[in-house]
Formats: structure tokens, C-alpha cells, sequence
């Protein structure tokens, strides 16, 4: 059954919001660039208002291992993702330094990414358009060329979910802007995503 994923979650009321669909996973952005970042110490509070059958992922660009681990070890993430050039070496690294399942992003344009996206020695791979977080949707006919379970993310909609779900079944479904009214997280479409995978999901029982 595909999971669902709510990123860019901030505040408390974005949780008490999670806390009610009851999604898979929910996703803190530490990424300073982004206009969804956080701190560690916000995570932190926030970690702990989230309901424990639901796991944090952590979002990061060109982060040092070091910090990932220690927000993963003190239990402020259950997952972390990583994006950017260096991803898999600092994964590599991380295998050092905790346990903890790891998830390695990729932008998808070409089939050289989907290739680069089959090898990955992440735990999960995280299929994303050119500009994550912007709202678009890649190419979605290179699906056929993955070979591994995996995230789907980039453009997704509570119109479009269904769709992606019904033809390519992916592990998961990531969704961050489609969720938001004037960037911030909208209750309305928060619920309309969540309730448009679970009808596939039932159709599909």
C-alpha cells in the first residue's frame, strides 16, 4: 500500500493537522535556503507533539554528516533525506555514525538520473522534479525505468495523487506545495491529499 509523506511541516498547528490524517511520515526542512527550514530546537518541540505511530524525516542540502547524525541519534528525526551532489558520499559516511534508515534524493529529467537513482546505497530513494519543493511535475513515463521502491514527489496535487497511485505504485507520495496556500500548510488540501491516497488505497483491497 503506498505511504504518504506531508513535508515541510513548521508549526505546532501543521502537527495537530498530522496528527488527525495520520500520514506515514511528515518532514522537517533544515535546509537554511528553504522558506519551510527550521531548527534543531524547533524540530525538537515539535517532534515531541507528533504522534509516535507517525516518523519524522529530516531534509537536508550538502548538510554535514556529523549534524545529521546527531539529530537522528537524539531521536529529533527518525529518517533523514538527503539532496544535493555530494548525497551519496555523505550516506556512506553516515553508515558510520548511526543506524537510523537514510533516503537519498534525486531530480529527475533525464533516464541518467532514474540509473543514478536505481544504484543509490540509500535505505529509500526520493524521485523529485528539477526544483523540489516548486510545485512541478517531471516526466513521469521514466517511472517505467526504476527498478526499486520509491518516493514519489514533485508536483503532486490531491487532483493528481489518485492518478500516480493507480498507475505506478510507488512505496510512497511526497508532497510539500501542493499541500500549502500562500506557503503555509492548508488544513483543506492536508486533507484532501490524505483522503485522495487512502480512497485508491481502498479501491485496491
Amino acid at each position: 500500500m503506498t505511504k504518504i509523506k506531508l513535508c515541510g511541516l513548521f508549526r505546532p498547528c501543521d502537527i495537530d493537522i498530522a496528527n488527525q490524517l495520520k500520514p506515514d511520515y511528515i518532514g522537517f526542512v533544515f535546509a537554511p535556503k528553504s522558506k519551510r527550514y527550521l531548527s534543531a530546537q524547533t524540530a525538537s518541540q515539535l517532534k515531541k507533539q507528533l504522534h509516535p505511530s507517525i516518523k519524522a524525516v529530516g531534509v537536508f542540502v550538502e548538510e554535514m554528516p556529523s549534524v545529521i547524525a546527531e539529530l537522528l541519534n537524539c531521536d529529533i528525526i527518525d529518517l533523514a533525506q538527503l539532496h544535493g551532489k555530494n548525497a551519496s558520499s555523505t550516506i556512506l559516511q553516515l553508515r558510520t555514525l548511526t543506524e537510523k534508515p537514510l533516503i537519498q534524493a534525486f531530480q529527475i529529467e533525464t533516464e541518467e538520473e532514474i540509473q543514478a537513482a536505481n544504484l543509490s546505497p540509500a535505505d529509500y530513494i526520493l524521485l523529485d522534479s528539477k526544483f523540489s519543493g516548486s510545485g512541478t511535475v517531471f516526466d513521469w513515463n521514466l517511472l517505467s525505468k526504476i527498478t526499486r521502491p520509491y518516493f514519489l514527489a514533485g508536483g503532486l496535487t490531491a487532483q493528481n495523487v489518485s492518478d500516480a497511485v493507480k498507475m505506478f505504485h510507488p512505496y510512497a507520495v511526497d508532497v510539500s506545495s501542493g499541500i500549502e496556500t500562500d506557503g503555509y500548510k492548508d488544513k483543506n488540501k492536508m486533507t484532501a491529499f490524505v483522503q485522495a491516497v487512502k480512497i485508491r488505497k481502498e479501491d485496491k483491497l
